[in-house]
């Protein structure tokens, strides 16, 4: 995985060479440095469209960013299905909680997004001369990025690019980055245009409403970053208006929750990336569940204690062919149609939680390709009949389903933020600064064809987040913010449960090398 524009080792020449004498580690002349005697980029507006189109592939991934989110999580596990999906333990590793500061998506996430934020810079930089535009969309693009270094690393290394090349970044923390990152969004939203609810995506650009949804995001989580005990009420207060803001541009909840995930232009999309879902639909459907793509990947799953989250039957998640329920499961939870729609390919796969028997288009009972019925299961069991996150057969787990193939398969349509994840942390917010959250959170639980709850704490707003946002990359996010990414869940190893190293992922190690200013973070 060397194929990158931009690699950010942020060192000289001098160092790099000096480094080849006393590593093995490789780094590259062309990762060591920024193009000597910078000046200023001819068309920053062709580089702000080069920063879409890393986010596009980066956000679709489904390693990486992705799967740092929710295969470290109790929302997706990844097992080995003979050989398949074991990939050098890169999978289970992560949610097992045992990854290594050599972890291919470590490294790749660090690079990534370490990028993007030096091309922003360059954009931003006086000497590129960049249009009130493409100041707002590189710098939001620059705190996302730094905001994503943040929330993995606990550290933001940061280029300037007005310095000589052989100058190491200087390294932002706690305040020092929330200031700076807060910074770029105040011009993000000083320069984005407003866009109105429902008008579309716009081409997958961002606006003032998502500039406000995540400096709103990173308020949330300011006392994670800063140490602090818990949250203070003046940025719940700033958090709440935040998305009031947003919702005085037309934002709202909407019925038809699969229906958000669609291509077509609604109410709750505040921002959404030209990423093909192509990821979210074939890594966890089996190899004979669908025709497009050639059929599924037969990977990823979700634990059943996710699942168990939702209103319904444990064991069964059936609908009818129109979608209405019939194990009592929330809107949310979806289910299995007993045949497909006719003349629209691939109307047989469900929508949300997939369990039990799966069918065919026509109606007929799918197989597994060893001819045994394809019924997808809650538990996770090896050749002997033991719990295990190797070598399972090609039914063990829930399968996740969230934008749906019947709508095609190859769309560039993915959200990334939403009106109803704000809507949460609005009654986040008022819990944390001593309000009742109970009205918004039921708000939207009826919205949802959901039983509205009696009261609402941590928990319940924990689980009402699992609910509303799974397979969305929040999960590991959440679970910091509620003290709950180091509890125990299936397969966690025993050493890493109550391991409070884990909730940052660690340094690359190439990257202590390159810069000393870097420390590696505790326990590795």
């Amino acid at each position: 995985m060397k194929s990158r524009k931009i690699k950010i080792y942020f060192t000289s020449l001098v160092l790099a060479a000096g480094l080849f004498s006393c590593t093995d580690l490789e780094i590259e002349e062309t990762d060591s440095i920024i193009t000597e005697g910078f000046q200023g980029l001819a068309d920053p507006s062709s580089s702000v469209n080069e920063l879409y189109n890393r986010l596009n592939g980066q956000y679709g991934d489904q390693g990486n960013r992705f799967a740092m989110m929710e295969v470290t999580s109790d929302a997706a596990i990844v097992p080995t299905r003979g050989t398949d999906w074991g990939d050098n333990g890169q999978w289970s590793s992560l949610h097992q909680h045992l990854w290594t500061p050599e972890h291919v998506f470590i490294i790749n996430t660090w690079n990534d997004w370490n990028a993007n934020q030096l091309i922003a810079s360059q954009i931003l930089d006086s000497r590129s001369n960049p249009s009130a535009q493409d100041m707002g969309e590189a710098s939001f693009i620059r705190a996302l990025s730094m905001w994503t270094i943040l929330d993995f690393y606990g550290q933001v290394p940061f280029r300037d690019v007005t310095l000589p090349s052989a100058t190491l970044p200087e390294v932002l923390t706690g305040q020092a980055a929330l200031d700076f990152i807060m910074s770029d969004l105040d011009t993000a939203i000083t320069n984005l245009p407003s866009t109105t609810a429902g008008s579309g995506d716009a081409n997958g650009r961002a606006s003032k409403a998502a500039a406000r949804y995540l400096k709103a995001k990173i308020l949330l989580n300011k006392h994670i970053y800063l140490g602090s005990a818990s949250a203070d009420s003046s940025d719940m207060s700033a958090v709440i208006a935040l998305i009031d803001q947003i919702a005085a541009d037309g934002y709202a909840l909407q019925e038809g929750y699969f229906e958000l995930f669609r291509d077509t232009p609604d109410n709750e999309t505040i921002w959404s990336l030209k990423s093909g879902v192509g990821n979210r639909i074939f890594n966890g459907l089996h190899y004979n569940s669908l025709t497009q793509g050639g059929g599924g990947w037969n990977g990823f799953a979700t634990l059943a204690e996710y699942y168990d989250l939702f209103e319904g039957d444990p064991n069964e998640n059936r609908v009818t062919l129109d979608g209405m329920p019939l194990d009592g499961q929330e809107e949310r939870r979806g289910g299995v149609p007993p045949s497909g729609v006719p003349d629209v390919e691939d109307s047989q796969v469900g929508n949300g939680f997939l369990i039990g028997q799966q069918y065919a288009q026509d109606g007929t009972p799918l197989t597994d390709r060893a001819g045994a019925p394809l019924t997808f299961k809650r538990d996770f069991l090896d050749g002997d009949g033991n719990p295990n996150i190797i070598n399972n057969d090609e039914t063990t787990g829930i399968r996740v389903i969230k934008y749906n193939p019947r709508f095609g398969a190859f769309n560039g349509h993915e959200i990334f933020f939403r009106y109803a994840d704000a809507h949460l942390m609005k009654a986040e917010a008022m819990m944390r600064s001593g309000g009742d959250p109970t009205a918004l959170v039921n708000e939207l639980r009826v919205l949802r064809k959901a039983a509205p709850l009696s009261s609402v704490g941590a928990q319940e707003l924990l689980d009402e987040r699992g609910r509303e946002l799974f397979a969305e990359a929040w999960r590991r996010n959440d679970l910091i913010r509620f003290g709950q990414y180091t509890r125990n869940w299936l397969f966690k190893a025993p050493g890493s449960i109550d391991n409070e190293k884990y909730k940052l992922f660690p340094i690359p190690a190439a990257q202590l090398l390159a810069n000393p200013a870097l420390v590696q973070n505790p326990g590795y």
